[in-house]
């Protein structure tokens, strides 16, 4: 696989993990990191990585809503930005997947 498909592969992996993480910070604001990990299926790594991507994009907000040693009293919120980002990403999701569907169609026409 060359490095031109490589990377757009890569964009896409990153752009469907953070449309995973800011749907689920838009259903459930109040989660923890750990609680989101387990519901996205992600280790607690990769949802830090994927959280601080979109913290440093301005799509959410992390804010401490207790002031306590222990990181599990964070609120994420969504910027305007990052609903933004929201529906792009949803969309740019939809767009593909229409792509596969025809794809998809053509190749059973043909067989």
């Amino acid at each position: 696989m060359n490095n031109a498909i490589r990377s757009i592969i890569e964009h896409m992996k990153d752009d469907s993990d953070h449309l995973e993480v800011l749907r689920a910070i838009n259903n459930k604001t109040n989660s923890t990191q750990r609680e989101l990990a387990h519901d996205l299926g992600f280790s607690l790594g990769k949802l830090n990585y994927v959280i601080q991507a979109l913290k440093k994009k301005g799509h959410i907000k992390v804010k401490n809503f207790k002031n306590n040693k222990n990181k599990i009293n964070y609120l994420y919120i969504l910027t305007p930005e990052g609903i933004s980002a929201k529906t792009k990403l949803t969309l740019n999701f939809l767009k593909l997947k229409m792509r596969e569907y025809d794809e998809l169609k053509k190749e059973l026409k043909k067989g």
